[in-house]
């Protein structure tokens, strides 16, 4: 068995920490064989450096997914981005845009194909279908094996992700949505061996309104008054994750159990 931790979208330094501070327990706790996380909003809640990518590397993470954010640091892009680093985009973005949305990772315990794929409902910009790359991807790997295929459908709209979930459903090992910061409670293991949930949260500020401060949000909808976000570097966080058990002899998930652990920053 493989035992795979996807971590959900890590916002800012808060939630950096809290990656640093309860990864480690938990790879031994759940016996993790292979750490994934979504680091989109790692960078202050807007995108990612190659310098916050080696920080969650170092901190336990074995391969960065993204999203919507990935680019919104102007810095870096392109050595944070390449072929060399452990760290996706997603594949239906424009073919012009740097980086890769998939890779072939080997372990110990066979490859794993690991996908980045973007939803296009209630999203800001024109991407490419994430169905048709998704088709156009597997069919580079026609005669290969993997011990796991492994997805990050980062989407707004659940009826897209489950949508998708039906598209892949038996060809993929494990579906897992990102983006929306909130888990859900929808956590299943399809007849066909997809495991499946529609997001798994995010891993940040925990007595906010989706990663930030309450009082501007609040304020915003007692007025219609948009307000600044603003982003705290301590106080309660929480980590939230999901754990993907796969047979890596038919690449069919066993077990999908989504977790969340708190913690206090200081």
């Amino acid at each position: 068995m493989i035992n795979i931790l996807f971590i959900g979208d890590i916002v800012g330094s808060i939630g950096r920490k809290a990656v640093a501070a309860l990864l480690p327990d938990i790879k031994k706790e759940m016996a993790i064989d292979f750490v994934i996380a979504n680091g989109e909003n790692s960078a202050h809640g807007k995108g990612i450096t190659a310098s916050i990518a080696e920080e969650l590397l170092n901190s336990g993470v074995n391969w960065i997914t993204t999203g919507d954010h990935c680019f919104d640091q102007s810095t870096n892009i392109q050595s944070c981005f390449n072929d060399e680093q452990p760290i996706l985009r997603p594949a239906n973005y424009s073919s012009q845009a740097p980086g890769r949305g998939y890779a072939v990772i080997p372990t110990e315990l066979g490859d794993i194909l690991l996908i980045n794929l973007i939803g296009r409902s209630f999203m800001s910009r024109d991407y490419d279908s994430p169905f048709e790359k998704y088709t156009e991807i597997m069919a580079l790997f026609t005669d290969k094996k993997f011990s796991a295929i492994i997805i990050d459908i980062h989407a707004e709209a659940s009826s897209e992700k489950i949508a998708f979930r039906h598209f892949v459903d038996g060809s993929a090992s494990a579906l897992i949505g990102t983006h929306t910061h909130v888990q859900t409670a929808d956590n299943c293991i399809t007849s066909a061996g997809t495991g499946y949930l529609t997001d798994v949260g995010m891993t940040g500020y925990a007595d906010g309104v989706i990663g930030v401060e309450k009082e501007p949000v609040l304020y915003s909808f007692l007025t219609q008054i948009k307000q600044p976000q603003r982003l705290p570097e301590s106080g309660k966080a929480i980590l939230s994750a999901v754990v993907i058990s796969i047979d890596p002899a038919t690449s069919r998930c066993q077990s999908i159990l989504p977790i969340q652990r708190f913690i206090s920053i200081q």
